[in-house]
């Protein structure tokens, strides 16, 4: 099991983002701005759109077990690309900075949020 930080919603103002995107909950913001933070520190450097849907998975479980799939649902995060939407909207919005190589396409396909949030827990 991993070591999740803290996580600490409403944190930051998103408004601007909101403003030109709306189709994701503040909270989806926040928590993966702590993905990304955590991730990156965590592999020392820039991580890649796939490496990061890892993290992003392995700590939406740590933190959020059984409740996973609904808490992202009610966010507004249905799929990989909805994190890759944030990730680069979050960039947009100069909140991080990214390589040359980095798209939103890195996050396609990255794997089945119902296989992954919900399957585990089935009975």
């Amino acid at each position: 099991m991993m070591d999740v930080p803290d996580i600490q919603y409403e944190k930051e103002d998103y408004t601007e983002i909101l403003k030109k995107d709306d189709r994701y909950d503040s909270r989806a913001y926040d928590f993966v701005l702590e993905v990304i933070h955590f991730a990156s520190t965590d592999a020392k450097g820039h991580v890649t759109g796939q490496e990061l849907l890892n993290y992003f998975r392995d700590m939406a479980l740590d933190a959020y077990g059984p409740l996973t799939y609904t808490v992202l649902n009610d966010w507004g995060v249905r799929c990989c690309e909805d994190v890759g939407a944030i990730v680069f909207n979050l960039y947009d919005a100069k909140r991080i900075s990214k390589t040359d190589s980095d798209s939103p396409e890195d996050f396609v396909g990255g794997f089945n949020f119902k296989h992954e949030f919900l399957d585990p827990f089935a009975v």
